[in-house]
């Protein structure tokens, strides 16, 4: 893998930032409501209330950081000292998740609150973060391929973030466990920020909040994108929450199965990504849109019924291997977005374009966990009782299957309407 643009060593220590971009939002996702449900014993729906505040507090922050950088003017950039200044706040926070000191009532709003100032100083920094793919890289066989370098560390992180701590928590506890991916994210994120880059040519944003707002809701691309992405992401944020309640209740396995199964998820993802990247380059993002999602509902299928462990990791595997095309679409689709809109307007707003994003993908985290609260509830659920009613087996197979699959043929409308249509891999659209 190579572009033109940058050396190999920038390339990969920019993209080494999706590591712990990936290790924080995925272990997040996966087992913050499952500690604190059915480990610390606080009732789902509480958790499902400071999630949709933590979201709203994540949801506005986005398009604020966002206008901001786009008219940030320094000598280190526009997006360079905004990472810089959350390196150390967001490993902070994300530890405190994972080390409680208080206990029973108390933890809802330990929960809310420590969340809450989480997600604002991981706004600040990996939106700007992400907001540099576009301008380090600018023909569409670039972006494929530095795509596929940023999600081959992305998988990586998933793989530690989601696979790894059944094994950590089981032998060391949650808390060291925290303290030691605090570390960890703090040392990659300082990594990636050597390796970022910016252009001194790219002048800052003139538009206001209000003007910048308006243009970016308007641009049809954009928003069928993101509604798509909407779709898509919810199902992200849905099947690695659900999978620790699947294993436990539909499978009747321990913790460390929860390794097994999201492992394949991810080994298959990451030996499959630069095929897709070459496929994205070649059919153009529309295509390889249209095709992910339609086999991303064929691979949740089986997950209505499966109930052996070898049928499980085959169903991972068969998630896996769609999961790869989608992670690298993602980020070229929004960057060819950002340059039509630049070809529009006159001005270059990937901060604004990415905490629109952010603005809306981010409802999915809270939705997904709107959803488990409800489902969860609604099927019987008790995290005191050692054994579960039939309905909860039935609830989690649909959170599984059922649930995202409506979602993803909703998304399937929104990328038929794309307009963009790529030509030629240098990335000129029609």
């Amino acid at each position: 893998m190579h572009t033109n643009r940058l050396s190999i060593r920038p390339i990969l220590a920019y993209c080494s930032g999706n590591f712990p971009v990936n290790l924080i939002a995925q272990m997040f996702a996966t087992y913050a409501v499952f500690y604190y449900v059915d480990h610390l014993g606080v009732r789902p729906a509480l958790i499902s209330i400071a999630m949709v505040f933590h979201g709203i507090v994540c949801a506005v922050m986005n398009p604020i950081f966002g206008h901001l950088s786009d008219r940030t003017s320094s000598r280190w950039g526009r997006r360079k000292p905004y990472i810089l200044a959350g390196i150390v706040p967001v490993a902070l926070l994300f530890t405190l998740i994972w080390t409680p000191f208080v206990e029973g009532a108390a933890l809802f709003w330990y929960f809310l609150i420590i969340v809450m100032l989480y997600d604002m100083v991981s706004v600040m920094l990996v939106l700007n973060w992400t907001a540099l793919f576009p301008e380090m890289f600018t023909s569409l066989r670039e972006r494929a391929t530095a795509s596929s370098w940023r999600q081959f560390f992305g998988i990586i992180g998933m793989v530690v973030g989601v696979a790894i701590p059944p094994l950590l928590y089981t032998q060391m506890g949650w808390a060291s466990m925290g303290i030691m991916f605090g570390v960890i994210v703090a040392v990659f994120f300082f990594i990636s920020w050597l390796g970022s880059k910016e252009r001194p040519d790219v002048k800052v944003v003139t538009f206001s909040v209000g003007q910048a707002i308006r243009y970016t809701a308007t641009n049809k691309a954009f928003v069928r994108y993101v509604l798509g992405s909407f779709c898509v992401q919810f199902c992200f944020a849905l099947l690695p929450a659900a999978i620790p309640f699947f294993t436990k209740y539909v499978l009747h396995e321990a913790d460390t199965m929860n390794t097994i199964m999201l492992g394949t998820i991810f080994a298959v993802a990451m030996i499959l990504i630069y095929p897709w990247s070459r496929g994205i380059a070649k059919w153009g993002t529309r295509f390889i849109a249209l095709a992910t999602t339609v086999l991303l509902i064929a691979a949740l299928l089986p997950f209505m019924w499966v109930g052996s462990i070898p049928g499980a990791i085959a169903t991972a595997a068969g998630f896996g291997a769609v999961l790869a095309g989608v992670m690298v679409l993602l980020d070229v689709m929004l960057a060819e977005v950002i340059d039509e809109d630049e070809r529009r307007t006159g001005e270059r707003r990937e901060g604004m374009y990415y905490g629109m994003n952010g603005f809306i993908v981010r409802w999915g985290v809270s939705l997904q966990a709107v959803v488990m609260g409800f489902v969860l509830e609604r099927s019987g659920y008790s995290a005191a009782s050692a054994v579960q009613p039939d309905s909860v087996a039935a609830g989690i197979r649909w959170m599984l299957s059922g649930i995202p699959i409506l979602a993803l043929l909703i998304g399937l409308i929104f990328f038929y309407a794309y307009p963009l249509r790529h030509t030629r891999a240098n990335g000129s659209n029609q």
